[in-house]
């Protein structure tokens, strides 16, 4: 089954119209016709909407619905990943990863030890490739909310923003003892919003570690080996994913 993305305003009672480069993919790269079935999820309310193709013209698609489908495919929880600029391309491995594992959104952040530095053109250009990134993979994992990559916060931005959540991971190489953070991913329930801090390449600085310790974020190790930084973000995202979804079946 095939998914696509609509703005909501896209869909109007019955009628489901897609517009924009899905109709091309569409009409000439699956070669779908009238008749045929496709999920459209808006990427806001969490339903995927079943239509059925009812005429494809030169630059939309009408369908009409269906049926609407509630499954709770969705994490229960919000999580944000704060994935300090990393390397070369890896941003796009991490956010296609974490959108694929459950990340509600994901925060590159710019911390004292990024060597990838953005100016505004950059940043821009980069964004609407990241993004992008998010949509495909939304739609190869069937998720119905497209994750938004958010601009580029710098690290004091960050923590501000991170500080009102309910739980607040700071994985650091120089931690010790898994101990606390069994405990802090054993004690995470639906409905939580959820924060996790990966450093880059170099690791977090003294000073910002103290900062996001002032901010109620607790230090924890990820395990005896030191992990890349696109690594680490995955284990932690799987870890969560494991308890919330865990805690659904009990």
């Amino acid at each position: 089954m095939y998914q696509f993305f609509v703005e909501p305003g896209q869909i109007q009672g019955k009628t489901v119209i897609i517009t924009g480069s899905d109709v091309n993919h569409i009409k000439n790269v699956l070669r779908m016709k009238p008749g045929e079935e496709i999920a459209v999820s808006n990427g806001a309310d969490g339903r995927e909407y079943r239509c059925g193709i009812e005429e494809i013209r030169e630059d939309e698609v009408v369908c009409t619905l269906r049926f609407i489908k509630e499954d709770g495919l969705e994490l229960p929880s919000r999580i944000y990943l704060f994935q300090c600029l990393p390397k070369a391309d890896k941003m796009e491995l991490v956010i296609q990863k974490a959108v694929e594992l459950g990340a509600f959104a994901v925060v590159p952040v710019a911390a004292k030890r990024c060597v990838v530095k953005l100016d505004a053109k950059k940043e821009k250009s980069k964004l609407a490739r990241w993004q992008s990134i998010a949509e495909s993979a939304a739609k190869q994992s069937k998720r119905r909310i497209v994750p938004e990559v958010m601009p580029v916060m710098s690290m004091p931005e960050a923590l501000r923003f991170a500080k009102d959540m309910d739980v607040k991971l700071f994985p650091y190489e120089l931690a010790e003892g898994m101990g606390k953070t069994k405990e802090l991913i054993a004690g995470i329930r639906p409905g939580q919003s959820i924060a996790v801090f990966i450093g880059p390449e170099g690791g977090f600085e003294d000073g910002e570690v103290e900062a996001a310790s002032e901010c109620g974020f607790v230090p924890v190790t990820l395990g005896r080996r030191i992990l890349r930084t696109e690594t680490a973000g995955f284990t932690v995202l799987a870890w969560i994913m494991y308890q919330l979804e865990s805690d659904e079946c009990i």
